[in-house]
């Protein structure tokens, strides 16, 4: 068996690089995709409706109209936190489905 020397493995080195380097583009095309999907949630019956993004920004919030004219601001405010939360909660898990594909369920860290 011939002696590879010191650097005779770096060959797998390269290629561990090359696939690395593959992965993190297609890790930042899925992200780019990922950020001009929505998801909608609602709370309060539909009374309250707020669609975020895969880039986990809050795209539009609308309130039922009769919810304004009730005047309990504390009911209205707990319900646009509660369908906030909601939103992003489920863009987390479209980001982690989307990611999924990618990564092969693989965990990375950083990567929403």
């Amino acid at each position: 068996m011939a002696d590879k020397g010191m650097f005779g493995g770096m060959g797998n080195l390269g290629n561990i690089m090359k696939q690395a380097q593959a992965m993190q583009e297609r890790l930042a095309k899925v992200q780019a995709e990922v950020a001009t999907k929505t998801v909608q949630a609602s709370s309060g019956g539909g009374m309250v409706s707020v669609v975020a993004n895969g880039g986990l920004e809050i795209v539009s919030v609308t309130i039922d109209p009769e919810v304004v004219k009730s005047n309990d601001a504390e009911m209205l405010q707990d319900l646009v936190v509660a369908a906030t939360n909601e939103a992003l909660r489920k863009a987390r898990e479209m980001v982690a489905e989307e990611m999924k594909g990618v990564t092969g369920g693989l965990q990375i860290p950083g990567l929403f």
